[in-house]
This record gives C-alpha cells, sequence and structure tokens, in this order.
C-alpha cells in the first residue's frame, strides 16, 4: 500500500509517519504541505491512498479530494482536528475520517479498509429519488445514505460498528465508513439488541464482530474487532459487556 501524506503541519506529519511504520505492508512514497504541492505528487508519485488534511494553504482538501473523483485508483481518507467538515468529507467520497490525534488502531483500520478497496471496486448503485418506503421484517431495515448523486443502500447485517459523529453516525462497514444523519438515541430503536450492543455513548457493536476483550490500566475496557477496529467501552456499560463476554477476556495492557 503505498501512501501520500498531506499536512501543512510538520508535527502533523511527522506523528503518521510514525504510526504507519507500526502498519504491516505500508509505504509512505511522499509528503505534501499544501494542497498544490499534493496534486503534483499524486500526478507522480500515483499512490494507492492519500492521508489528507482539509485546512491548508493554497489549496484546501476537500477541493483537492473533489479533483481525485477522476482518479479512482487514489483513495482518500481525511485527517483533521475539525469534525464540522466530516459530511462534506463523505460527499466526495472519502472512505474515512479520521480526527487528531489520530488514535492507531482507527488509522490501521482506514489503512486496511484502503487495502480491501485497492482489489474490491464494486460498483455503487444510487438512487435518484427519495428514499423508498418499503415494509421489512424487524430490524432488517437497510440505511439509505445520502450522496452527490442519490442514496446508497448500505444494509444493516454489512455494519460492524458504528461512531457517533455529532447529529450524525458512522457506519463502518469492512470496506468503507458511511456518514448517516441520526443520533444515537434515535438509531437504537432500528438496531436488533440481540445483534448490536451499545458500549458506550458513542458506540454500537455488532457482537458478532467482536474477537477479544482487553482490560486496560484503570479498568477500562477495550473491544477488539474483526475488522482491527478497537472500541472503547464506557464506564456506565463496562457491567453489561463484561457479563456479555465474561469468557473472552485477555491480559491488561
Amino acid at each position: 500500500m503505498r501512501i501520500l501524506l498531506v499536512d501543512d503541519e510538520t508535527l502533523a506529519l511527522e506523528r503518521l509517519e510514525t504510526l504507519l511504520a507500526d502498519v504491516p505492508d505500508v509505504e509512505v512514497v511522499g509528503v505534501a504541505r499544501d494542497g498544490e504541492e499534493a496534486a503534483e505528487q499524486i500526478a507522480a508519485l500515483r499512490p494507492d491512498l492519500v492521508l489528507l488534511d482539509i485546512q491548508m494553504p493554497n489549496r484546501d482538501g476537500l477541493c483537492l479530494a473533489r479533483a481525485l473523483k477522476a482518479r479512482p485508483d487514489a483513495q482518500v481518507v481525511f485527517v483533521t482536528a475539525y469534525d464540522q467538515f466530516a459530511l462534506a468529507a463523505f460527499d466526495v467520497d472519502a472512505i474515512d475520517y479520521l480526527l487528531k490525534p489520530v488514535e492507531p488502531a482507527r488509522l490501521k483500520l482506514a489503512v486496511d479498509r484502503a487495502r480491501r478497496l485497492c482489489v474490491i471496486r464494486a460498483p455503487e448503485p444510487t438512487f435518484e429519488s427519495a428514499e423508498p418506503e418499503v415494509v421489512h421484517e424487524p430490524y432488517s431495515a437497510p440505511f439509505w445514505v445520502r450522496r452527490p448523486r442519490g442514496l446508497v443502500r448500505v444494509e444493516i447485517d454489512s455494519v460492524a460498528w458504528i461512531e457517533a459523529a455529532r447529529d450524525y453516525v458512522l457506519l463502518h462497514t469492512p470496506n468503507r465508513s458511511h456518514m448517516y444523519r441520526s443520533t444515537m438515541d434515535a438509531l437504537t430503536p432500528r438496531l436488533d439488541p440481540a445483534s448490536m450492543l451499545r458500549v458506550s455513548r458513542s458506540a454500537f457493536v455488532r457482537r458478532e464482530a467482536v474477537v477479544r476483550v482487553r482490560r486496560r490500566r484503570r479498568g477500562v475496557l477495550v473491544l477488539e474487532l474483526s475488522d482491527g477496529a478497537e472500541v472503547p467501552v464506557g464506564n456506565t456499560y463496562t457491567h453489561a459487556v463484561s457479563r456479555e463476554f465474561l469468557q473472552v477476556y485477555d491480559d491488561v495492557d
């Protein structure tokens, strides 16, 4: 996986390089400090993945990502300190949106998604009409995610975990993340409690996606999922989660 880093802050670039050193089978092929330099580097180096800041001089990250939509060989993951650009980021087909300071597990998850998309490039169906009103079995209704050219169907069974993002949520599937307008509380009635477990105020996880449970120092539980994500458990949810996964604890980190 060939990666280009784009950020106008030297410390941010150095942190990303340090974190990527622990991700197997990746190569940082270059760095750029503004949008214009990044466009030149992308054309010259042809990276598989661009880790892209949003607010930069000369040409911002969103403008650059719009231009990259014509280059399906270059996937984009935004890395930014600002969460207010998340919806716009997914409108330009970003596969993930990471907030600084970037956590190592979230970065690895984003890289793994990009790696899979380099191999699997199934076209996404789009729909020009409003979200269809279809009768479904309880808890089986798909999510209809708004995209620039219409709607994309995301099956609930494909979602490994859900992460809050203010008035939106991120639906994390094995291949990419989707931005969906909802709060966590509004989402709760749509999720089958036999399949999806709420583990904090800001996260649901699919029970069958949990492959490991770790207890960090100070008693914090972390769920490791089959896609490599690590989801912390909120204090008020610790008892329910520990009862659920009592037999799969590992040692303290």
